[in-house]
Protein backbone atom coordinates (compact mmCIF):
# COMPACT_ATOMS: atom_id res chain seq x y z
CA UNK A 1 0.00 0.00 0.00
CA UNK A 2 1.16 3.23 -0.53
CA UNK A 3 0.25 6.93 0.09
CA UNK A 4 1.49 9.98 -1.96
CA UNK A 5 1.36 13.29 -1.04
CA UNK A 6 1.34 16.23 -3.04
CA UNK A 7 0.91 19.84 -1.39
CA UNK A 8 -0.38 22.95 -3.46
CA UNK A 9 1.73 26.05 -2.89
CA UNK A 10 -1.21 28.39 -4.11
CA UNK A 11 -3.57 26.80 -2.35
CA UNK A 12 -4.81 24.95 1.24
CA UNK A 13 -4.84 21.40 -0.47
CA UNK A 14 -2.85 17.95 -0.82
CA UNK A 15 -2.90 16.10 -3.68
CA UNK A 16 -3.72 12.05 -1.94
CA UNK A 17 -3.05 9.48 -3.69
CA UNK A 18 -3.98 5.88 -2.24
CA UNK A 19 -2.45 2.69 -3.87
CA UNK A 20 -3.37 -0.45 -3.27
CA UNK A 21 -0.77 -3.20 -5.18
CA UNK A 22 -2.33 -6.68 -6.83
CA UNK A 23 -1.41 -8.30 -4.26
CA UNK A 24 -2.61 -5.67 -1.53
CA UNK A 25 -6.21 -5.92 -2.69
CA UNK A 26 -6.51 -9.44 -1.76
CA UNK A 27 -8.18 -10.32 -5.34
CA UNK A 28 -10.77 -7.99 -4.70
CA UNK A 29 -13.06 -7.34 -7.27
CA UNK A 30 -13.88 -3.76 -6.09
CA UNK A 31 -12.70 -1.41 -3.29
CA UNK A 32 -14.08 1.38 -1.74
CA UNK A 33 -11.98 4.20 0.10
CA UNK A 34 -14.16 5.12 3.34
CA UNK A 35 -13.32 8.00 5.63
CA UNK A 36 -13.71 11.33 7.33
CA UNK A 37 -12.83 12.66 3.95
CA UNK A 38 -16.83 11.49 2.62
CA UNK A 39 -18.71 11.07 5.91
CA UNK A 40 -18.22 7.09 5.78
CA UNK A 41 -19.85 6.50 3.11
CA UNK A 42 -19.68 2.67 1.81
CA UNK A 43 -20.54 3.04 -1.13
CA UNK A 44 -19.77 6.83 -2.65
CA UNK A 45 -15.39 6.23 -3.59
CA UNK A 46 -14.63 3.58 -5.78
CA UNK A 47 -10.90 2.69 -5.80
CA UNK A 48 -10.59 2.75 -9.67
CA UNK A 49 -8.65 -0.57 -11.07
CA UNK A 50 -5.29 -0.75 -12.46
CA UNK A 51 -4.31 -2.19 -16.06
CA UNK A 52 -1.92 -4.41 -14.25
CA UNK A 53 -3.48 -5.38 -10.89
CA UNK A 54 -4.38 -2.98 -8.26
CA UNK A 55 -6.41 0.39 -7.27
CA UNK A 56 -5.81 3.65 -6.76
CA UNK A 57 -8.09 6.74 -5.78
CA UNK A 58 -7.10 10.34 -5.82
CA UNK A 59 -8.32 13.15 -3.61
CA UNK A 60 -7.76 16.39 -3.18
CA UNK A 61 -7.49 17.00 1.05
CA UNK A 62 -7.58 20.38 2.82
CA UNK A 63 -3.80 20.57 4.42
CA UNK A 64 -3.40 21.09 8.29
CA UNK A 65 -6.09 18.14 9.10
CA UNK A 66 -6.25 14.61 9.95
CA UNK A 67 -8.12 12.13 8.63
CA UNK A 68 -9.15 8.87 9.34
CA UNK A 69 -9.52 6.04 6.63
CA UNK A 70 -10.17 2.61 5.60
CA UNK A 71 -10.25 0.53 3.10
CA UNK A 72 -13.71 -1.94 2.25
CA UNK A 73 -12.58 -4.82 0.18
CA UNK A 74 -15.72 -6.15 -1.90
CA UNK A 75 -18.12 -4.76 1.14
CA UNK A 76 -17.63 -7.70 2.93
CA UNK A 77 -14.10 -6.68 4.48
CA UNK A 78 -12.40 -3.82 6.26
CA UNK A 79 -8.44 -3.37 5.92
CA UNK A 80 -5.99 -0.74 7.23
CA UNK A 81 -2.74 0.97 5.59
CA UNK A 82 0.30 -0.16 6.55
CA UNK A 83 1.85 3.17 5.04
CA UNK A 84 -0.63 5.28 7.42
CA UNK A 85 1.07 8.34 9.37
CA UNK A 86 -0.79 6.64 12.61
CA UNK A 87 -3.72 4.56 13.47
CA UNK A 88 -6.56 5.83 16.10
CA UNK A 89 -9.26 3.84 17.63
CA UNK A 90 -12.52 3.32 16.31
CA UNK A 91 -15.57 4.59 17.84
CA UNK A 92 -17.33 1.26 15.80
CA UNK A 93 -16.48 -1.59 17.01
CA UNK A 94 -12.98 -3.29 18.17
CA UNK A 95 -10.70 -1.88 15.41
CA UNK A 96 -8.39 1.00 14.60
CA UNK A 97 -8.68 3.24 12.03
CA UNK A 98 -5.91 4.58 9.32
CA UNK A 99 -4.85 7.92 9.75
CA UNK A 100 -3.32 10.41 7.27
CA UNK A 101 -1.85 13.93 8.20
CA UNK A 102 -1.84 17.13 5.47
Amino acid sequence: MSIKKQFLKTRQICKVAFRLSKEESRDAKQIFLVGDFNNWNENELAMKPLKKGGFVANLDLESGREYQFRYFFDKLVWGNDPDADNYVHSSFGNCDNSLISL
